[in-house]
């Protein structure tokens, strides 16, 4: 009875932050333009370019400089970050492998 009763209570408690890490920090100020970067050629056969975009820094907008990666698995495709307009404010979509 107790570890079911501390259970809920732990569920109940963590609920919230799971919900707020879903939603993530909303950003009032729209992000700037990309930055335009010139990547050449890739370093191995078959690497990806991933682009760099803007992050929040809790004040302001930095630009995160893109890189090359290897892909975790053949066929595997990049999803860039990227901001959405959502309620009133901007938010970040991490970039992932898809």
């Amino acid at each position: 009875m107790k570890k079911t009763t501390l259970s809920l209570l732990l569920a109940f408690c963590l609920a919230p932050a799971a919900a707020l890490a879903q939603v993530g920090v909303v950003v009032r100020v729209a992000p700037p333009a990309p930055v335009v970067e010139h990547y050449g050629r890739a370093p191995h056969p078959g690497w990806v370019w991933i682009p760099g975009y803007h992050r929040w820094d809790g004040h302001r907008y930095v630009w995160v400089h893109g890189y090359w990666a290897h892909p975790p698995h053949p066929g595997a495709v990049w999803e860039a970050h990227r901001w959405e307009h959502r309620n009133n404010g901007w938010v970040m979509v991490e970039g992932h492998w898809r």
